[in-house]
């Protein structure tokens, strides 16, 4: 399941950067082709970056990353 993921991934981003070109480089002529470029390449970014979200929730998960350093509320700090 973390290769699929991993492949998504790579495939989101990719969409993301060529249709963020597109976007950026599209003339002023046709705005529907604009549109429909700036939303794939939005899409491409959400998806991109919930696969890299789930990749760092599994690679900790398994133990191949170090868990992020993050802080943890203890009972004495809630009183």
């Amino acid at each position: 399941m973390a290769k699929l993921i991993a492949i998504l991934n790579v495939v989101a981003w990719s969409g993301f950067w060529s249709f963020g070109y597109l976007a950026l480089s599209a003339g002023t002529e046709n705005p529907n082709q604009t549109t429909i470029a700036v939303l794939l390449a939005a899409g491409g970014a959400a998806v991109g970056l919930w696969a890299w979200f789930w990749l760092v929730r599994h690679s900790e998960a398994i133990g191949y990353a170090k868990p992020a350093n993050r802080v943890r509320i203890t009972n004495e700090e809630m009183v």
